[in-house]
């Protein structure tokens, strides 16, 4: 790969051998260490082969002595095409200076990629790689991979790790999120687990302290249900964290009123587009007014990074501005609409407000009201009611 490449910089040509002893060529080139490559021979007089200009110069000194005329049938090379421009001197330096440009711009960031953040969002990283000098055309030689680690952590702390590795002009940011404490208990803090609403208790798993009552019972929201305080005859009055899980069936009757009609988006089939450039940090833009004229309508923007082949990233970005026009319209929802958006918000509500369980069996039940609908969920759930409960020391 290096010696073809090495081979297009000095430009190379194709050269045609016929005589009566073609083979005294390929002696000479031989004997004189005259290289050449692709040989294929045409008839048995007649063969061509490729060599560098220098040797088809060195070559051609002797072609008296050989007996065998020679032809050049093919050239290429960076001299050649060089050689076609010699003339158009604008379009030589336009090139020149494209070339400048392209490689002055590798020594500078142009594009950031960001991997491994999940919580912590890419523009909270963004702003701070920024702050530290790594953003949009920073001088790619100037970043400190150490300390800007170590500066980045302390203006984010939900980070353990980062990591900055330059590729060109790209920035390669991976980050790795902490793992978050989890919650301290005082167990010298004592305590009692009550009922966090009525329900028929099936398991009872204590902790710490005395368990109050035994599957099958019914309890009431806020009844005691793992105690906290004990009495021994030996140790005497004991006061304990009283932790633990119960769990109980419990019925859930919940209800919401449902609009009978809704106002939504209707697509006109109207379409406008925009486009502007982001070169770097400015933005320019083809088009007059930033407003929009066209009413109601939905804006979609699509972001192109032009790069060159091998991945080379660019300083241009193009933007595009779809802009789909809509008109608002009352629309009447049928009942069944109505019982699937009322089912999916009370099922989000229940399963929302149970620390821990699952909905065993449910019922939904759907009446006029007015010109709404009134949607009743009741459900039987098989959840965990214990709620902790410190006891204040006097």
């Amino acid at each position: 790969m290096l010696q073809r490449a090495v081979n297009f910089c000095k430009g190379h040509v194709t050269v045609r051998v016929e005589g009566g002893f073609p083979e005294r060529v390929l002696n000479l080139c031989a004997a004189r260490q005259i290289n050449f490559w692709n040989l294929n021979w045409e008839t048995p007089i007649s063969f061509t082969f490729t060599m560098t200009r220098k040797s088809f110069r060195e070559l051609k000194k002797h072609q008296e002595k050989l007996g065998a005329e020679m032809q050049v049938v093919g050239k290429s090379g960076l001299p050649f095409f060089a050689r076609r421009f010699r003339r158009r001197r604008v379009l030589m330096a336009g090139l020149g200076l494209c070339t400048l440009l392209l490689l002055t711009g590798s020594f500078f960031i142009w594009d950031i990629q960001i991997e491994g953040n999940v919580n912590v969002s890419q523009e909270e990283i963004l702003r701070v790689l920024d702050q530290y000098g790594v953003g949009m055309g920073s001088y790619a030689f100037s970043i400190h991979s150490e300390q800007l680690r170590n500066q980045i952590l302390l203006e984010i702390p939900e980070l353990s790790y980062i990591a900055v590795n330059v590729s060109g002009s790209r920035a390669y940011v991976q980050v790795r999120e902490r793992t978050p404490k989890p919650e301290l208990v005082n167990k010298r803090q004592p305590g009692n687990t009550v009922a966090a609403r009525d329900g028929l208790i099936t398991a009872v798993q204590p902790y710490d302290g005395e368990k109050l009552v035994l599957p099958g019972t019914m309890v009431q929201e806020g009844q005691l249900l793992i105690s906290g305080v004990t009495d021994d005859e030996q140790a005497g009055t004991r006061f304990l964290r009283g932790m633990g899980k119960v769990y109980a069936r419990t019925w859930h009757k919940i209800r919401c009123q449902v609009p009978g009609s809704v106002r939504e988006k209707v697509y006109t089939g109207e379409e406008h587009t925009r486009y502007a450039i982001c070169w770097g940090a400015k933005r320019i833009n083809f088009y007059n007014s930033s407003s929009i004229p066209w009413g109601d309508c939905d804006k979609i923007v699509t972001r192109t990074k032009l790069t060159l082949p091998g991945g080379i990233a660019l300083p241009i970005t193009v933007v595009k501005e779809t802009y789909r026009c809509y008109e608002e319209q009352t629309v009447e929802r049928s009942q069944e609409e109505a019982e699937q958006l009322a089912y999916r918000v009370l099922k989000a509500y229940l399963t929302g407000s149970m620390e821990e369980g699952q909905v065993e069996h449910e019922t939904l039940t759907a009446v006029p009201w007015g010109d709404d609908l009134l949607v009743e969920l009741s459900a039987e759930c098989q959840e965990q009611i214990g709620r902790f409960v410190e006891i204040e020391k006097e």
